[in-house]
């Protein structure tokens, strides 16, 4: 083989690599929550942009649609208020101040 098929082939090898090492990353929520929030109760208003659940964070009040999979409780049959621990984001497509709730836990 030549010099250049050698240097091609190590430098295929590396990208190979880096992609197999960076598509394997994935966030890690398993540190601390940023955010402490109390899950008010439903949304029960009948509009477009009305439904799911009400939490306060820093005392603004967002709406949320549901819990992330892993969460460790259930908004069936809860009694509220629910104080939680979350991480979460902003939603911005959605209409209302709606966020995405990344992970969360239940503190009391």
């Amino acid at each position: 083989m030549s010099y250049v098929k050698i240097n091609k082939l190590h430098m295929a090898m590396f990208l190979l690599t880096l992609t197999f090492i960076f598509s394997s990353c994935q966030a890690d929520h398993s540190g601390t929550l940023q955010s402490n929030g109390i899950i008010t109760g439903p949304d029960y208003r009948m509009c477009a942009c009305c439904g799911g659940y009400y939490i306060v964070i820093d005392n603004t009040t967002y709406d949320f649609d549901s819990l992330p999979k892993d969460a460790n409780f259930s908004l069936q049959n809860a009694t509220f208020p629910i104080y939680v621990k979350l991480d979460w984001k902003q939603n911005p497509g959605a209409c209302g101040n709606y966020i995405e709730i990344l992970s969360i836990e239940k503190v009391r």
